[in-house]
């Protein structure tokens, strides 16, 4: 399962994480460190090191080549990772369903880049994955996050409480999903 590159704007592009990656993903999460631990899981010193982001990079290579997950980057024209976007927990059988998951650096907020990665992401679910939906959980208090969520056409379905750990804490999520408007009959069977 390969993706390809997609112009987001005139200064940024998404593209699946490649080997190579290591170095600059370790830039932006150590660029993006305080931004993002309110909102991750808590990482080690290790996890910012550029052999843990190869060694990242990797998994994620693998993971596509096996279609369990589609990662990528947001780049910009200067070569900089500017954020995330990631497709995980591809499931098929009787759910063809994934979970939807990103960031965006710190500097970039505010300009509609998360939106317009998402609305990429969604098309390609559908059309390349043929998936029947995307679903995402955000923090209670994300509403960045709940606004590109809504504003990409996901409804929401719930609340999960202590869903995941992060920053520290089992923390409750509100639970959203998007259903990919794919008959479908026009989906093969099997995995």
């Amino acid at each position: 399962m390969s993706a390809g590159t997609i112009r987001l704007d005139t200064e940024h592009i998404l593209r699946p994480v490649r080997r190579g990656d290591g170095v600059a993903l370790a830039r932006a999460y150590v660029a993006n460190r305080e931004h993002l631990a309110p909102w991750e899981p808590t990482r080690s010193e290790a996890f910012f090191t550029v052999a843990a982001q190869e060694q990242h990079a990797q998994l994620c290579v693998e993971d596509a080549d096996a279609g369990r997950s589609l990662r990528f980057v947001i780049e910009s024209d200067d070569g900089e990772i500017r954020g995330r976007m990631n497709i995980n927990n591809i499931v098929r059988g009787a759910f063809w369903s994934a979970d939807l998951g990103y960031w965006v650096d710190a500097t970039r907020l505010r300009r509609g880049l998360a939106s317009r990665a998402v609305a990429q992401l969604i098309e390609y679910s559908r059309t390349q994955l043929r998936l029947h939906r995307l679903q995402a959980a955000t923090l209670l208090h994300n509403l960045g996050s709940q606004r590109v969520l809504v504003g990409n056409g996901f409804e929401r379905i719930g609340m999960a409480p202590k869903y995941l750990r992060i920053a520290g804490e089992w923390q409750d999520h509100l639970l959203f999903q998007r259903l990919l408007e794919e008959p479908l009959s026009s989906r093969r069977e099997g995995p």
